[in-house]
């Protein structure tokens, strides 16, 4: 357990806690080397709540202690991206749009009118949305869901998925290559800018939410009037 005896030296030099996300992609690389890393990263696409900013320091850290290759990482970790992607795009693709709008209708303040204008901006920017959405965290998720339910070309949508991953991937590796057994301090700046895209985020949804609701309400208002 070379990775995992490095890891627990470095948290306590830094007074870094062990266990946890860290710990468990740490054994993950450790069991199974650069592939394991690859599988946290998958799993990292289809669990978003698991950070990549976190795991793929970590693969960089692992790669400076001679773990495995630092190409091997930057391999791995971008085909595990790819797989992870390719099973979020076919649940969308299952789905198919009839189910997805039928879904999203029965969600509160959602219009199907709305669904047929977020597939409209997909038509005209998708394959943006899909290599830059890549580098957001949650976003970098959920976006192969629409991809699949418009039936973007798979190598189109391989291709925008393969890029996009490969230089965020390679960005944080490399930084946790290069910091070492500091590779935790990339975690703390990247967790200010996840803070920051996720709290933009919530206000577009309410700001969303707000205006759905005060149309909803003047519309009852007229009804009432003509009444």
């Amino acid at each position: 357990m070379i990775l995992t005896a490095a890891y627990e030296s470095a948290a306590a030099a830094n007074e870094a806690p062990t266990g946890g996300i860290a710990g468990w992609a740490a054994d993950l690389m450790d069991s199974f080397g650069a592939v394991g890393a690859g599988v946290a990263i998958a799993l990292e696409n289809l669990f978003p709540p698991l950070p990549s900013e976190v795991i793929l320091p970590l693969a960089g850290f692992a790669a400076s202690q001679g773990s495995f290759g630092l190409v091997a990482a930057l391999l791995w970790t971008t085909a595990g991206s790819v797989i992870g992607a390719l099973a979020l795009y076919a649940v969308g693709a299952l789905l198919g749009r009839d189910r997805t709008v039928a879904i999203a209708a029965r969600l509160p303040l959602v219009k199907v009118s709305d669904i047929q204008r977020t597939e409209e901006w997909f038509t005209r920017h998708g394959t943006k949305a899909v290599f830059f959405g890549r580098m957001i965290p949650i976003f970098r998720s959920m976006i192969s869901i629409p991809a699949g339910v418009e039936r973007m070309r798979l190598p189109v949508f391989l291709a925008l998925t393969t890029a996009g991953s490969f230089i965020w991937n390679a960005v944080f590796i490399l930084i946790g290559h290069a910091l070492g057994a500091r590779w935790h301090q990339v975690t703390d700046l990247v967790g200010l800018y996840s803070k920051g895209v996720l709290a933009a985020a919530a206000l577009a949804v309410l700001a969303f939410v707000a205006v759905r609701v005060r149309r909803s309400g003047k519309g009852e208002h007229r009804s009432s009037r003509r009444d």
